[in-house]
């Protein structure tokens, strides 16, 4: 069985639900997992924003201005009348459900209710044009199978038993459809997997039922060598390991949710990227095997707090870095580069939710200066390459007129990063294009 998932921008729209459905129709068992369809998810998070802020008017206009948009898509996506009604009826019975919230003790947990929403709507959608179409298909509500414990993280082996629970039901069914981004936490309250989850649950669901492959499709031709919104030529790399995809997903690589990969990974059930605009392509497959390439692509990280902390010099070496780690343990926040130094520590971060009382711990221990706006620039390859002079030496001479704040190598065998300031992010990318993959054609 295979595990397709389609984003937002691939079902964004009648015409593309319609494309999705040939692509699916073929008889080879399958779930489909779908995002939202684009826009929706944003549109939600502004309703919520309203209902918390106390504004019903301003929260109503957005649910009519949302409404109007599936009421277009119904009449456009459905052919008899019949199937239009019952299209128009899943609309009401959703936005009905919308409506129902008021400011009154507006909460985290109708929030939540809320942001699911959209999957619900695209699948429901979805279902049904399938069954006007004749094209026999299973719904397999996400909430049934899709648990995360108290930490937040996937309970793998609850997927996994409620999962084949799920499809014994329907022992006959070839192609079922189910929600991405959307679960239930330990209080069997609706919750989610946070922005981008859907690559996330269809890759639990490959690693749940040992699918033969996960298919990720977006509105891309795999994973690029470089960013295509700024550097031009770039191209789609054919293969990848488990290794080298994570690292770019993490490291600022869009197609891709960072913690894709983890499950299939563990899993050894290989990923392929594919384009729904372009399904002939041939994309980028991520498994085991390496990509061969000495340097295989160069992804951007945005939006990085850069930390630095000076000791007090009554304090030792290895209980002042000791107290710092402690001081980002307890606040749950991930530091993603670090340099150490006997007295000093630099680090970065990307979630500044407890900035301000991680500062305030940290200037108990130094010196503290905070640097936003900073951006990780992080080059992927194989690690014989990036250990080679050649390489280092190619990446260091083309930054030679752009500032570095920080330099990272050697944690990971299979990239290198480099701190630079948000507004030199295009320069280097560019630079380091020219210099890694004789790309000299760019984007003004």
């Amino acid at each position: 069985m295979q595990v397709l998932k389609f984003g937002g921008t691939s079902v964004g729209s009648a015409e593309r639900m319609e494309s999705v459905a040939k692509l699916v129709k073929n008889p080879a068992k399958k779930i489909v997992v779908l995002s939202a369809m684009s826009g929706t998810t944003d549109q939600l998070v502004k309703i919520t924003k309203a209902l918390y802020e106390k504004l019903p008017d301003e929260a109503s206009h957005l649910i009519k201005e949302l409404e109007q948009k599936y009421i277009d898509t119904v009449e456009k996506l459905y052919k008899s009348k019949e199937s239009k009604k019952k299209g128009e009826e899943i609309i009401t019975e959703h936005f009905k459900l919308l409506r129902s919230f008021t400011p009154n003790k507006f909460s985290h947990r109708e929030e939540r209710i809320i942001l699911a929403e959209g999957e619900l709507l695209s699948t429901t959608l979805f279902h049904h044009y399938l069954e006007e179409q004749k094209i026999p298909s299973v719904f397999l509500p996400a909430l049934n199978f899709m648990r995360i414990d108290a930490d937040g993280e996937p309970d793998l082996a609850y997927i996994e038993e409620h999962l084949e629970t799920e499809l014994a039901k329907h022992p006959q069914g070839k192609l079922f459809i189910t929600q991405g981004f959307i679960c239930r936490n330990p209080l069997d309250e609706v919750d989610n997997l946070k922005r981008g989850g859907s690559d996330y649950t269809a890759s639990l669901i490959g690693a749940a039922i040992r699918a033969e492959e996960i298919q990720i499709w977006t509105d891309i031709d795999g994973m690029h060598n470089n960013d295509p919104r700024i550097v031009s030529d770039t191209f789609p790399i054919p293969k990848l390991s488990f290794d080298e995809a994570s690292e770019l997903a993490y490291f600022g690589a869009k197609i891709l949710h960072p913690f894709c990969i983890r499950p299939a990974r563990k899993r050894n059930v290989p990923v392929r990227l594919l384009n729904t605009m372009q399904p002939t392509a041939k994309g980028t497959l991520i498994s085991r095997e390496p990509s061969g390439a000495e340097v295989t692509a160069i992804a951007a990280k945005d939006n990085i707090t850069l930390i630095k902390i000076i000791s007090k010099q009554e304090v030792m070496a290895y209980a002042f870095l000791r107290n710092v780690f402690e001081i980002f343990e307890r606040y749950k926040t991930q530091i993603d580069l670090i340099a150490v130094a006997e007295v000093s520590v630099s680090l970065t971060i990307d979630d500044t939710t407890y900035l301000e009382n991680i500062m305030k711990e940290l200037e108990q221990l130094g010196t503290v200066n905070v640097e936003m706006k900073q951006t990780i620039i992080c080059i992927v390859g194989s690690p014989a390459a990036l250990a080679e002079h050649g390489c280092t030496s190619k990446i260091f001479h083309s930054l030679k007129d752009i500032p570095v704040g920080m330099i990272s190598y050697g944690g990971s065998n299979n990239n290198i990063c480099i701190l630079v300031s948000a507004g030199n992010k295009k320069a280097t990318l560019l630079a380091l294009n020219k210099a890694l993959f004789a790309r000299e054609t760019v984007n003004q």
